[in-house]
Parts: structure tokens; sequence; C-alpha cells
């Protein structure tokens, strides 16, 4: 009987061990990028912006052209690179601490311009790298390193980045994932593959935020994490499409199937 192989490595993806604390979601969220570049066969023209912050070294993990920004300024290296080489597919990964924070302005002006690039923005509600202090996307009463006591209203409110940037003329899709399920993966997916290929038609800025487990610093095991995506945080930030201008690009595919 003839074996068929149903899973394996993608092709955008090294060969290498993910270094990422126990249940994180970056991992996930690698293996998803690299199967919607690999089945929308653009590994070779596409270069990513690694971000400041726990996938800093993304490099060691992608297998095709990555560079690093300083903190927040992803958004305005891909806008060079895109300007510079609008052949290439340029994507720019960053979490809430480098774009929500540091990086509010470039993210902002890069969506409201309509730069033609795609963003995979992480959202785990904290600065993961630093040590877990509060970040702009931290829940209200959510207890962090630099709000021992919970977040309370004079820190503000947690920044709905999808929304907001939905709102603005530039941007052509704006999405909002979670990795907290099976389910929401695939979606997860599928949003990421609709975002490429929202690139790779010409028609403009386009920006998919995941919501992203980080157990370490939200002190928690990997499956109480997955209950506080499911339950708080998406209460907080609901999943769904929040603006597609991409409405006769082509189909998504099934990243993540």
């Amino acid at each position: 009987m003839k074996k068929i192989k149903i899973f394996e490595r993608p092709r955008s993806l090294k060969d290498v061990p993910f270094r990422y604390c126990s249940g994180c979601g970056h991992s996930i969220l690698h293996r998803l990028m690299a199967e919607c570049i690999d089945r929308l066969a653009i590994r070779e023209r596409t270069i990513a912006i690694a971000p400041v912050g726990c996938a800093v070294f993304a490099y060691d993990y992608f297998d095709f052209d990555v560079l690093e920004a300083p903190h927040g300024r992803p958004p305005a290296a891909a806008t060079g690179i895109k300007r510079s080489l609008p052949d290439r597919i340029v994507i720019s990964y960053q979490g809430d601490g480098d774009l929500a924070a540091i990086g509010t302005g470039e993210i902002i002006h890069a969506a409201n311009r309509g730069e033609n690039i795609t963003v995979f923005f992480v959202n785990n509600g904290t600065f993961g790298m630093t040590g877990g202090q509060m970040a702009p996307t931290t829940l209200m009463g959510q207890k962090t390193t630099t709000t021992p006591a919970g977040r309370d209203y004079a820190a503000g409110h947690p920044l709905k980045v999808a929304e907001l940037l939905a709102g603005l003329a530039g941007p052509a899709f704006i999405a909002r994932a979670s990795l907290d399920s099976p389910k929401n993966i695939l979606m997860a997916g599928r949003f990421l593959e609709k975002a490429l290929r929202c690139q790779m038609e010409g028609r403009g800025f386009s920006l998919v935020e995941v919501l992203c487990q980080c157990p370490t610093d939200w002190k928690l095991t990997p499956e109480e994490s997955l209950k506080w995506m499911a339950g708080p945080m998406q209460a907080v930030f609901p999943l769904g499409v929040f603006k597609d201008d991409c409405a006769h690009a082509k189909p998504a595919g099934a990243c993540g199937a």
C-alpha cells in the first residue's frame, strides 16, 4: 500500500527548533505564514521585517529574506523596500509593544497612505520579551509587572488596532484572528492568505491582527492561556473582518489545514 505524506515542514521554514517559551503562539503563527507563502509560491520574492520583541530572531526560522528594523519602525522599512522593489512581497511582522506602542505613528500613516504591504500583528496583551510589562493592548484589570494590581482607567483603555485602522481610507483588508483553537487557527490562515493576495494584486495595505498566547508572562498554564484568549481577550478584541476592499481578489485558500 502506497504511503501518502499528509503533513510536513513547510519549505519556507528552516529545519531548526523554535526557541519560544512553552505554549507560545509565535511558532504556530510562523508555520501558518510559511504555509501561506508556500501555497502562493512567493517564497523567492518574499522579504519580511522582524520586530524588536520575542520574534526578533525570526531570520533563524524563515527560509527567505528577513531583515531587522528599529523598534516600531518596520512599516517604514517595509514602505522603502516595497517602493524600491515593487515586485517583492513585503511582510511586516510586529508585536503589540512594537506596533501599538512605540510604532503607533508608523503603522497609522503607512495604513493611511495605503502602502501595498502586509502586516501581521501579534497581540498578546503584554511586552513579552522585556518581562511582561503593560502594553497598549493589556486588558482592564489584567496584572502585569508594571500593573501588579491590574490595569485601571488611569492607564487608558486597551487599544483596538484593527478597529482603529479600519476607519482609515487607505487600508484594503483589516481582520482579527486568534490561535486559541483549531477552528480559529484555520481562520487565521485564511486571513493571512487573503492579506497576502491583496498585496500580490496591488490592492494596498493589509493587516491581520492575531491574538496570541503568552503563558509565561500571563502566569498561566498553556491550557489556561487558551481559555483566557477565548474568554476575556475575545470579549475585548472580537474576531472577524473589519474592512475588506478586496472583494474581487481571488478566494483565500486553506493555509493551516
